[in-house]
């Protein structure tokens, strides 16, 4: 392969110049035409791979109950380890504005909630059928590290000095504290009604009240940032979390249908209670 290249075009271009540029564009046509400095070609097969399947995963959005956070956490890793063609997708938050939101058209294909009224919601809206309760919980009264106010028990809680946190009575561990406070004939104090139990502990994490009511579960997860103190009555207020595949799923159908009720039944199952249980949650 060769090529002329006029005068005209490269005035003043000497002849060892012009024999450079003809060789460098010569080797450069060479090239566009498949060849390559190893001696293969582009197109020769043995070259080629064939394009596989898309390896982008499927997406499954969980909906869960704050106090789920540490133990979806690991359940969901566990999930994506045996099945590689799934990454979940968790949204933490109170039970009930999860709920608004599924029923506003989130689009979620599993709920699990810290307790059965607000998956009654969904479920009533149509969007969820057959829930199965996964896992329970119970209150416990918790303070700063050091336990600087010096509480000892729930009736501490009526204590008008004393800087109090609970969760609002909307979400399911505000209806479970208030539900423990009138078995137990306390009329709290609170400063703070917050949106979720994580919200709760926060607050007592950062010393910014002297008590509050979160699952025990939570209690633990907070480690020594907390200190917690049984309330010999909440073993009677027992909150069950039940859990369902979403509307959602159903109706992006195949694959994604399918995934949500394989999540749904690794919850249920062995490894997924052995991880709940290890959070601290008690059996269904």
């Amino acid at each position: 392969m060769s090529f002329r290249t006029p005068r005209a075009a490269v005035p003043g271009l000497g002849l060892g110049l012009g024999l450079a540029l003809v060789a460098v564009l010569a080797f450069s046509g060479c090239a566009a035409g498949g060849g390559s400095a190893g001696g293969g070609s582009a197109a020769d097969p043995s070259a080629s791979t064939t394009p596989g399947p898309d390896a982008t995963p499927t997406t499954l959005t969980v909906f869960a109950a704050a106090s789920l956070t540490e133990a979806f956490d690991v359940l969901a890793a566990d999930f994506e380890a045996q099945h590689p063609d799934l990454d979940v997708a968790l949204s933490y938050g109170g039970s009930a504005a999860l709920a608004q939101q599924i029923v506003e058209g989130a689009p979620v294909d599993v709920f699990a909630s810290a307790a059965e009224p607000q998956m009654r919601v969904v479920v009533e809206a149509g969007l969820a059928e057959d829930p199965v309760v996964f896992a329970t919980n119970t209150l416990e009264l918790v303070v700063p590290a050091g336990n600087p106010a010096a509480v000892t028990e729930l009736a501490d809680l009526a204590d008008p000095d004393l800087r109090i946190a609970l969760c609002d009575p909307t979400v399911p561990c505000g209806a479970a504290s208030d539900a423990l406070l009138a078995e137990e004939g306390v009329t709290a104090s609170p400063d703070t009604l917050e949106s979720d139990v994580k919200a709760v502990l926060t607050k007592v994490v950062l010393g910014e009240v002297d008590a509050a009511l979160v699952y025990r579960t939570d209690a633990r997860a907070a480690g020594d940032a907390v200190e917690g103190i049984e309330v010999p009555g909440a073993a009677s207020v027992v909150n069950r979390y039940p859990i369902a595949a979403v509307g959602a799923a159903a109706d992006r159908g195949g694959a994604q249908a399918d995934a949500a009720a394989d999540f749904v039944a690794f919850v249920t199952g062995p490894s997924g209670q052995a991880a709940l249980a290890d959070a601290g949650f008690g059996a269904p």
